[in-house]
């Protein structure tokens, strides 16, 4: 068996998992989605949704779940970070992480991501595939405070967690379009999600610069 066909089997398990357990299985299913990136969100979050309609879930718990789910295994990553250091997770990336099918370049990424956009990367890299998992490396590795990451993380995922799972209870049993149309418009949610960096920082920028500016006048 292929690595695709054990990626294809361990999703079917997730989705197994959520419609059988409930809440339990969702919030099992979101922290290995955190820590094992081939199981998707796009997929696990829509289906909940969707199940919402038949009254096996509410959004609120949804959203309540996934955001539990993903904080724990944020968490992982965060003292993966935080313990081994950058050396010794780069080592790790590179004899494990194609099982996990992450790369050195993807963590380079993260990495690059935080050191340029600061620990507000980590509330808007939740809503980027991919750098959702790994942006916790590097924010363990600049051991940023533990109830900021906490803080970014819970808002960032339960954003990420809402919206997914509503388009899940819009469409009903079309649920699978959601995964579908996140694939086809990734590379245009990365962008997004860098221009929403952006445009947090400038606007934080410049009301700083005011502040400053007028405590020199007064």
């Amino acid at each position: 068996m292929g690595l695709g066909e054990i990626v294809e089997a361990i999703v079917t398990w997730a989705q197994s998992l959520v419609s059988t357990m409930g809440y339990p299985g969702l919030v099992l299913v979101m922290f290995l989605e955190n820590v094992f990136p081939p199981i998707p969100s796009e997929v696990i979050l829509p289906l909940a949704g969707s199940l919402a309609l038949e009254g096996r879930f509410t959004l609120l718990g949804v959203t309540i779940a996934g955001t539990v789910g993903s904080v724990a295994g944020a968490l992982v990553f965060y003292a993966l970070g935080m313990l081994f250091g950058e050396y010794r997770v780069r080592v790790l990336m590179r004899r494990y992480g194609k099982w996990l099918l992450l790369s050195e370049e993807d963590f380079d990424t993260a990495l690059e991501w935080f050191n340029r956009y600061g620990e507000t990367v980590i509330f808007f890299g939740r809503m980027v595939p991919i750098v959702r998992s790994l942006i916790s490396i590097p924010a363990g590795l600049a051991e940023m405070h533990l109830g900021y990451f906490g803080a970014y993380t819970a808002v960032g995922t339960a954003l990420w967690s809402f919206l997914l799972a509503f388009a899940g209870y819009l469409l009903g049993r079309s649920w699978n379009l959601v995964s579908e149309w996140m694939s086809r418009y990734e590379k245009a949610t990365l962008i997004i999600g860098l221009l929403a960096v952006i445009v947090f920082l400038t606007v934080r920028f410049v009301r700083k610069r005011r502040e400053v500016s007028s405590s020199s006048d007064a």
